[in-house]
Parts: C-alpha cells; sequence; structure tokens
C-alpha cells in the first residue's frame, strides 16, 4: 500500500490493572519488514513482534506493565506520559461517532478534528486514565465502492459471486479500511491521546457499514455481506482492540469470539461493554454469548459504568417506527429504528437489558455511556434499587444534525417511557440547557474526585457544561 504513514506513532491499548499494575500494549505500523526500535520503561526495555501485514504494511505490538507511579514509556526518543495512579482521583473521557458517511477523507483536518484537539487540551490541563471509544470510530460507508461486486451493494446483488471476485473484493475493502484507521489514529490533534491515554473500544454499525445487522438477512449473510463483516471484524480487533483471532481468547471474555465485548475492573469501578453488532440480526441485538457478558458482570467497587454503543435509554421511538413502516416513501428509515433498543422487534431484550442494569445498580452506582445519535443528552431510569444515568455524547468529528431533528426527537421523550413499569425513564437536559437534544459536536469526560464521580459535556459552541453528579 501507498498509505503516507509520516513519523512513528504509537498507539496505546489497556489491557488490564492487577495488583497495582497497568498492563499495556502499543500498536505500531510501519512500511516493510524491518522491526522500530525498542519501547523502554523503568524496569527495562521491550521488542516488538510482528502481528499483522498486508501490502507491504507491518504491524507490530509491544506489550508491557507499568508499575502504580511510573512515568510512561520512552519510543525512538520521545517520552510518553501515561496515567499508572488508578486508585484514587481518576478522570476518564469518552468519545462516538468519528467521521461521517461521505467525503469524511476529503475533510479539512483542522476542521474535522477541531473536538479532538480541545480534548487534548483538556488531556494537557488534567490527564485522562483512560479513553473509551463508544463505537463508530470510522465511518466505512464508502469503503464498498470501486469494486463491482460491492458499487451497488445492498441494492444489487449477485447471486453466486466467483472466489476470484470474492479474492478480490477482500483485498479491496482491507485497503479502503486501512486507509480509514490511519488516518484517524494519525491525525495530528488525535495521535497524542493515542499515544499517552490507554484506549478501550467497542464498534458499532458504521465500523462496519451503514445499519450493519439490521438489513434484511440475505444481505448481511449472503457471500458479499460474509467477506465485508469478516474484513472489517479483523480490522477492528487491529484497529480498536490491537488484537488478532489468535489473541481473542487470551484476552476477551468470551473465547470464542462470536460477541468481542469486554469487561474491565479497576481500583473502585467496573468497565463493561457488550458488542452489540457482531450478533446482531433484524429481531436479535446480542445472542448467547453476548448475554453471558452482562449476566456474569459482578461489579467490584461503588461504580460501574456500561458502554452501550446505541443509547439504552431514550424516548418512545417504536411509535414512529409502527408509523413510517405504513408509508411507503419512509420504509428507507425502517432500518434507522430498527438499529435501537426502542425498536418494537427488541422490546424483549430491552426489557432484559434494563432489567441487568438494575442488578447492578443493587450493587452500586450505574452509569451507562452511549453515542450514536449525533446529538449530545442524558436520561435517568427512575427504579427502586436507584437512579441509573445514561451519558449521551455522539459526535466529536461527525456533523450535528438539524436543530428541528433534535426538537422532534425532544418533543417525542416527553411522552415519557416506561418499559418496565416501576421503573420509568425520562429524557433530561443538559446541566445549563433547556432542550433534551443538543445538536452540537461533543464530547464527554467522567472524573473521580475524593470518591466523588461527576461528568461534565464538552460542545462545540455552547462550551463546557456545568459538572454534573452521578
Amino acid at each position: 500500500m501507498t498509505t503516507d504513514l509520516g513519523p512513528a506513532r504509537p498507539i496505546l491499548y489497556f489491557r488490564g490493572h492487577a495488583k497495582n499494575r497497568l498492563r499495556l500494549h502499543v500498536l505500531l505500523i510501519s512500511h516493510g519488514p524491518t522491526p522500530p526500535g525498542d519501547i523502554v520503561v523503568a524496569d527495562g526495555t521491550h521488542a516488538p513482534a510482528l502481528i499483522y501485514e498486508f501490502e507491504g504494511l507491518s504491524f507490530w505490538r509491544y506489550e508491557f506493565d507499568l508499575p502504580a507511579g511510573a512515568p510512561g514509556y520512552r519510543f525512538e526518543g520521545d517520552d510518553y506520559a501515561v496515567v499508572t495512579e488508578l486508585a484514587g482521583d481518576l478522570r476518564l473521557a469518552f468519545v462516538s461517532c468519528n467521521g461521517k458517511e461521505h467525503g469524511d477523507l476529503d475533510r479539512e483536518p483542522a476542521e474535522r478534528n477541531a473536538m479532538w484537539a480541545r480534548l487534548c487540551e483538556e488531556h494537557e490541563t488534567a490527564p485522562f486514565a483512560l479513553l473509551l471509544q463508544g463505537g463508530d470510530q470510522i465511518y466505512a460507508d464508502e469503503v464498498t465502492d470501486g469494486h463491482p461486486l460491492t458499487d451497488k451493494w445492498p441494492d444489487d446483488l449477485e447471486a453466486v459471486p466467483r472466489p476470484d471476485d470474492l479474492a478480490d473484493l477482500k483485498r479491496h475493502l482491507e485497503r479502503g479500511f486501512i486507509a480509514r484507521y490511519v488516518k484517524v489514529v494519525r491525525a495530528p490533534d488525535a495521535a497524542r491521546l493515542y499515544a499517552e491515554v490507554p484506549t478501550l473500544s467497542i464498534w458499532d454499525d458504521h465500523d462496519i457499514c451503514d445499519g450493519w445487522g439490521s438489513l434484511p438477512e440475505e444481505v448481511a449473510d449472503g457471500p458479499v455481506g460474509a467477506v465485508l463483516f469478516e474484513v472489517a471484524r479483523r480490522m477492528f480487533l487491529l484497529f480498536q482492540l490491537g488484537l488478532v483471532e489468535s489473541d481473542i481468547a487470551a484476552h476477551l471474555p468470551d473465547p470464542t469470539g462470536a460477541n468481542l465485548g469486554w469487561r474491565h475492573r479497576l481500583p473502585g469501578v467496573t468497565l463493561v461493554a457488550p458488542d452489540l453488532r457482531s450478533q446482531r440480526r433484524r429481531d436479535r441485538i446480542m445472542g448467547a454469548e453476548g448475554w453471558r457478558l452482562v449476566t456474569g458482570t459482578d461489579p467490584q467497587g461503588d461504580h460501574t459504568i456500561v458502554v452501550s454503543s446505541v443509547p439504552l435509554l431514550g424516548p418512545r421511538l417504536s411509535l414512529i417506527e409502527r408509523l413510517l413502516v405504513m408509508i411507503p416513501q419512509m420504509q428507507k428509515y425502517e432500518d434507522d429504528l430498527r438499529d435501537q433498543w426502542q425498536s418494537h422487534v427488541h422490546r424483549d431484550e430491552w426489557r432484559r437489558m434494563l432489567g441487568e442494569m438494575k442488578r447492578l445498580r443493587a450493587s452500586g452506582a450505574v452509569t451507562v455511556v452511549s453515542g450514536e445519535i449525533h446529538l449530545a443528552t442524558r436520561a435517568e431510569m427512575r427504579a427502586s434499587e436507584g437512579t441509573i444515568h445514561q451519558l449521551v455524547a455522539s459526535g466529536i468529528t461527525h456533523p450535528p444534525p438539524g436543530g428541528a431533528y433534535a426538537s422532534a426527537l425532544g418533543l417525542l421523550a416527553s411522552f415519557g417511557e416506561a418499559p418496565l413499569p416501576d421503573s420509568p425513564i425520562v429524557l433530561l437536559p443538559l446541566p445549563g440547557h433547556r432542550r433534551r437534544y443538543v445538536a452540537e459536536r461533543n464530547f464527554l469526560t467522567l472524573s473521580r474526585r475524593d470518591g466523588r464521580w461527576q461528568s461534565q459535556w464538552h460542545l462545540e459552541q455552547s462550551g463546557p457544561t456545568a459538572p454534573m453528579d452521578l
């Protein structure tokens, strides 16, 4: 590949925390087979291992631990500071929707990454210990362009593609995914964060294609759909988790890899992210492996943070969904609504997940963080076990929708929702705002100080909100 990599830049991944030691991976991408230099930490040096190759690109991984109090690591003469004290005050960042459907690679970088620059400024002021990425880290909608098998996919399906054509499609898609991922992780305003803040990511549909899992089964399960998913999954593992297929059993809760969700425990807080895409079908959000991750979560500490790529608490979208399917001109939006927990098709699964949130809430505070809707908002589920908070921060680079869309959602939210009759869901404005949805690009910060958790939205025009207790 001719991808311009520029200077070598590390990408840092959170692998776990135990006995006051932070386990980390670093991924480095280079041209050619020559290994890059070692990473140096206080107690020694670490050489890279080659984990993947594609058309002249080499992907190298370093594995090392840092004890509490260690300053970070050194690579090729540059020092990278890492927060290693995780038992006391703690600061996390949450982002989602890092791109847009069409023309994302052609955008002016400073405009595209303006909110990444602000997030970097926040990191310089008060360093983050973790970067949580809640879905749509890339927008892969255009990777299918330029190949005969996918130029008109999914509307025009070739019944039985030739094996050679499918093999050629696989290479075409891999080039497209790698080009987008490299552009994202090498963006100057984000590269420092990727090098200094360990990341934990879960994917959503645009990391595969728009509406993946809510498309008709003959599209998703056909030979072209199978190739698209296989390549997207391999690239998600590599770029977003720093893993390859053979690593799954050692690093993810589901050793089969059917569900790529994860769970980690830090001092005083449990982090869990079910994978809502790998097993999704039009009538299902998760399979048995995904549900085992959720039901097997036994919180340790006084707070659980759940990453749900699609908002878990939301308005009565099922009303709109039933209306739209009756209007032929509007049926194209059915897949978007089928994507949501609130779809009438997913009602039983939604109730089950809300019941699991109540179970977790009985052991301590629960905060759900979500993206996906390109707006900022918040919600509460008021249960007998205690209030469950949901914080939606969506669109760190995706342009916001029009104000009319936000107003319409706000009106729908005014009707309220209670899929569990004893636990009503209420959509609420952000601190200092009057409307329930804010149509601005944004990111979220979560802070623990003296044992007290607070959240704060950072909005492109309105600026940061007042901190909100959780």
